[in-house]
């Protein structure tokens, strides 16, 4: 199993396809790099890609301490060096949308764009008052689940979380068994970022700085809290491009990815030359 040693972490990663161009892409919450299992093939034709587990996921070292998200964006810039796979385009999803934008603000010369899917930074939205409700009930949700990780109960803490938090009523039955295998042995992690501080939110000033081109992807079935974050993060990127993504929801690469493929494609093609 291929590991590199990332800031004094063994984290699994994985190489395909013999591409000029590297895109690398980033895991959300509660996942692995089997998340992208559906589009490597396809990108695979046309780009170099490389996969990683997460700090603390799957196939990756467990660290015994909380984990912050800093050390998430540090594991990439890390991995993105060791691997020379500097400048990439680096894809999230979800919480790893999170993190590429914050390397984006931080690391920038690492990248040739990012992509990012529906990002969860839900404290940019805290001084709209239009957004005080749902945000508050987006705080209970993942309060409850929380909850239920720390009495022990990871199964039913990852079946409601994709039910309440991220896909939707009826999601978890519709899950590969693998996929709710991978959430159910993860699911402590998740607890490193909702005791972070700063893992919902990130300096927009950062983001205004960057000259990196960053396509926004939602799905137009997804909750409604990440439209207005996708809106947020537009205005501050100088170089942003919006996308919806018809009939996807949060995880498009799973359940829409000949789709997904050919939109990160189109993207890559439209800026390999910068």
């Amino acid at each position: 199993m291929p590991t590199a040693n990332v800031n004094g972490m063994r984290v699994f990663h994985e190489l395909t396809g013999n591409g000029a161009i590297p895109v690398v892409l980033v895991h959300g919450s509660w996942s692995s790099h089997r998340s992208w299992d559906l589009v490597v093939p396809g990108l695979a034709q046309q780009v170099r890609v490389a996969t990683y587990d997460r700090r603390g996921h799957s196939g990756s070292e467990r660290p015994a301490t909380q984990g912050s998200v800093h050390e998430d964006v540090a594991d990439l810039a890390a991995l993105l060096e060791n691997l020379q796979l500097a400048p990439a385009f680096v894809v999230g999803n979800s919480f790893g949308g999170s993190i590429a934008l914050r390397l984006a603000g931080q690391r920038p010369e690492l990248l040739r764009g990012v992509v990012a899917h529906e990002p969860p930074l839900f404290q940019l939205l805290g001084s709209d008052p239009a957004c005080a409700s749902m945000l508050d009930e987006v705080g209970r949700r993942v309060g409850a689940v929380t909850q239920r990780i720390v009495g022990g109960d990871h199964e039913g803490a990852a079946e409601q979380f994709a039910e309440t938090v991220a896909l939707g009523p009826g999601a978890w039955a519709q899950l590969p068994p693998e996929t709710r295998r991978t959430m159910v042995e993860n699911a402590p992690t998740f607890l490193d970022e909702t005791r972070d501080p700063e893992a919902l939110t990130l300096d927009l000033g950062s983001l205004r700085n960057c000259e990196r081109p960053v396509l926004l992807t939602s799905g137009d079935q997804s909750p409604p809290a990440f439209a207005p974050v996708i809106a947020r993060l537009a205005e501050a990127l100088p170089r942003a491009e919006v996308v919806t993504l018809a009939g996807a929801g949060h995880v498009p690469q799973v359940t829409h990815p000949e789709l997904y493929v050919e939109t990160v494609a189109a993207f890559v093609r439209r800026h390999k030359a910068e």
